[in-house]
């Protein structure tokens, strides 16, 4: 137990003493406790008994020594975050939901458009089923409850414990500058790590935070902070495709499974707030002040009001502290998919209209899993063209794509979704401008209507009725461009528009078709269009409802495999459009 003497900043207070003392006297508690169950007994009882029994004994002498547990910027007299604490003789208490939504949200966020998610963790050890794998495996309970404990009765010995993965995730392959150099290579411009899952391992160096003892990558597993060296790499990535240096945000998880200071509130009916002040404040905060997160995705609030997590008042000082931070809607039961710089709503939200308030699709590459998921086949992956379509559909709505990859426990990234990453990169290389900066076109996001008649063809969803065939299309645009976005390619090169109005100015190109401009990325693809690749269009009179049809018919160059400027989808380009800036807000819904 030696290792627990390691050097620790210094402080000449008895109380940092007395730290250290109760500190060895929990570990010599908990290594008793293990003999005794012979390693956490049954785990279908005491899987979280271990976890338990650490933290019980941290707040057992919480009690007695509250200065150490609470250096970290927090009250002893009141146990309430001294950094939220008015200097002035007036208490005033943190600003409302409202007032804190009516803030300027920082720029980068909707013009970045594109980001990854990784879930990374304990959970990556077992690989099964899913990052849930903890209670499913000791609740009996989930989509893989039968498969999960034929594995695990079959491979590990019997009273086995959840927490004794830890040891296995050494992350012995982790390269954090190959991870921030794919994920620049994807296109994407921020990344967010999940800091800690629900499970309460935290992915950083928490050890000045007491409550997370023995439970943390310095004391278990990997020994190093894999958190702090990504927030590192990452932030010195540049983006091929903007110029732009990558953002770096965190994943915080606000309730833990199995920790007892969180289940004693919960029984208290969150009348009180111990796991708040003694652990989650101390985490959030700290995770602010090492490593400056632009964003951080909250996560874990539906059991408890945005009150109990002291959520206002953290957001409130970490907009001082991170002035260009940004942070979601997951903050307690009253803040879900209405409070927050954007909204996530559910998990892989798409509502499928435009929506006012800005929004995020977190999507994952594994259509069942965010963790690296063993059990996953070929089929259980979405495809590079179904990622790509998301991202459209969503940038065209007034999202943002968080794609989410689940890392091993080696710390590599498994050749599928490289695959995917890679894909992605490739068409955005071609076609970012259409994406990055832009913003939907309230006059049309979408053309046919949703609510229109469709019927699928070989070459995917087409509107029943409409001559010339004309697949699912979307739109985006910039202050005097307007892009649309032709999800299949349409049969006979030519495509029917009925939102687009163009003038006798309107040039309409093809992105990545040209002669004289090279991909930065690939010089032997095209990139960005020049007038030489204009295409021929013309208006056609008539509606929808009219035997051929009306609109703009646009007529696509025949393309052949050598010259195509990328696969999956393909971007127009329109100049001068006599509609552009003809927008009807009341197109636009509200979230309800």
């Amino acid at each position: 137990m030696l290792w627990c003497f390691r050097k620790r900043q210094p402080h000449s207070t008895w109380n940092e003493l007395a730290f250290l003392f109760w500190t060895v006297t929990a570990a010599v508690t908990t290594t008793a406790t293990q003999a005794v169950l012979g390693i956490n007994g049954d785990h279908d009882d005491t899987t979280g008994e271990w976890l338990n029994n650490i933290h019980r004994n941290r707040h057992e002498q919480t009690t007695r020594h509250s200065g150490p547990l609470l250096r970290s910027g927090y009250n002893e007299k009141n146990l309430e975050p001294s950094h939220f604490t008015s200097t002035n003789t007036k208490q005033q208490g943190p600003p409302s939901w409202e007032e804190l939504d009516r803030r300027v949200v920082p720029s980068w966020y909707d013009e970045a458009k594109f980001g990854i998610f990784l879930h990374w963790g304990v959970f990556s050890v077992p690989a099964l089923c899913s990052e849930w794998f903890g209670t499913y495996w000791r609740n009996h309970w989930g989509p893989c409850a039968a498969q999960i404990a034929s594995i695990m009765n079959g491979t590990e010995r019997p009273k086995f414990a959840y927490q004794e993965f830890a040891s296995r995730f050494q992350a012995e392959l982790y390269n954090a500058t190959e991870w921030s150099r794919v994920f620049a290579r994807s296109g994407a411009q921020y990344v967010v790590l999940t800091s800690k899952h629900h499970e309460g391992y935290c992915m950083w160096d928490s050890t000045d935070i007491a409550t997370t003892w023995q439970w943390n990558v310095m004391d278990v597993g990997p020994r190093r902070d894999l958190l702090g060296e990504l927030a590192q790499a990452v932030k010195k990535e540049t983006s091929p495709h903007t110029g732009r240096f990558i953002k770096f945000g965190v994943y915080h998880s606000l309730y833990e499974w199995f920790n007892p200071l969180y289940r004693q509130d919960q029984s208290n009916n969150f009348t009180t707030n111990h796991f708040v002040t003694l652990k989650t404040m101390a985490e959030l905060r700290q995770l602010v002040e090492r490593y400056h997160p632009e964003l951080i995705w909250s996560d874990g609030e539906w059991e408890a009001h945005s009150d109990y997590w002291q959520a206002r008042e953290f957001l409130h000082w970490y907009s001082t502290q991170v002035t260009t931070g940004v942070w979601n809607d997951r903050w307690g039961t009253d803040t879900l998919c209405h409070h927050g710089d954007f909204v996530t709503c559910t998990d892989r939200y798409n509502p499928g209209h435009l929506v006012n308030k800005k929004w995020e699709n977190a999507l994952t590459i594994d259509k069942s899993s965010w963790g690296w998921n063993r059990l996953s086949n070929y089929d259980d992956y979405l495809t590079t063209k179904e990622l790509i379509n998301s991202l459209i559909e969503t940038v065209a709505f007034n999202g943002n794509f968080l794609l989410n990859v689940g890392p091993s426990a080696d710390g590599t990234l498994n050749p599928i979704f490289m695959d995917r990453l890679v894909g992605m990169g490739e068409w955005l290389a071609v076609n970012g401008a259409a994406i990055y900066n832009t913003r939907p076109w309230d006059q049309c996001q979408i053309e046919p209507p949703p609510s229109l008649p469709m019927k699928m063809t070989p070459f995917g969803k087409s509107p029943e009725g409409d001559t010339p065939s004309s697949p699912v299309v979307y739109y985006t645009r910039t202050s005097d461009l307007l892009f649309v976005h032709l999800t299949e390619w349409p049969p006979g090169n030519q495509i029917l528009l009925s939102c687009p109005q163009p003038s006798e100015d309107t040039i309409i190109t093809l992105l990545g078709l040209s002669d004289t401009t090279t991909d930065p990325l690939n010089e032997a693809r095209p990139k960005s269009p020049t007038p030489s690749a204009a295409l021929t269009w013309s208006v056609r009179q008539g509606g929808r409802g009219d035997p051929g049809g009306g609109g703009l018919l646009v007529t696509l160059p025949p393309l052949t495999p050598d010259i195509i400027p990328c696969q999956h989808a393909w971007v127009l380009q329109l100049t001068n459009v006599a509609n552009l800036n003809d927008g009807h807000d009341n197109q636009a819904t509200t979230i309800t």
